[in-house]
């Protein structure tokens, strides 16, 4: 099975693989951004060292299994969000999801982010299309897939939505492979 590369890096933004090892930075970038993904991260609340070490694992097993590819955002040395590449329902195709620490956000991380995992999905020949879905009142996560060039494609009722949605509505972006090129 074809995987992306574990380490990704445009020059100024670096995507690393999460290992077992870093649960201790998991916890502390995840409780230092605490009220910034309260509202938008089901998973959030009631985070603690488990829950760290909980996710580590988990990065672990579905990197084996190919379904989901966790990276470490890093700029000058300092991890800054997460963000993902996921299988989902659509065997071509993947979503990519991401979060930068308040601290961070506003200098185009997620979007250098959310770029470099959109151009290592087409890279593997299996993947056609890739999707950005994000709560409909989350706002600054939409500006990522509208400076990408993905399409907005409609919405659709979000699994598990997050505590701030009044309708769990969330809205999804396609970017397809024919597009990109």
């Amino acid at each position: 099975m074809e995987r992306p590369r574990e380490t990704l890096t445009d020059g100024v933004v670096t995507l690393r693989r999460w290992r077992a090892g870093d649960a201790d930075l998991a916890l502390r970038i995840v409780l230092e951004s605490m009220d910034h993904l309260r509202p938008w991260m089901v998973w959030a609340e009631g985070y603690d060292a488990r829950a760290a070490a909980e996710f580590v694992a988990t990065c672990e097993r579905n990197w084996t299994s190919g379904q989901t590819f966790d990276y470490q955002i890093v700029v000058s040395d300092v991890v800054v969000g997460c963000a993902s590449l996921m299988r989902r329902g659509d065997p071509r195709g993947m979503e990519t999801g991401y979060w930068l620490h308040p601290a961070h956000t506003g200098h185009g991380y997620a979007t250098t982010a959310a770029k470099a995992l959109t151009d290592e999905a087409f890279r593997l020949s299996t993947v056609d299309s890739v999707e950005i879905v994000h709560e409909i009142e989350n706002h600054p996560s939409e500006a990522v897939p509208r400076r990408l060039g993905f399409t907005r494609i409609g919405e659709a009722k979000m699994a598990t939505p997050p505590p701030v949605s009044k309708d769990g509505i969330g809205v999804v972006w396609r970017l397809e492979r024919v597009t990109a090129a």
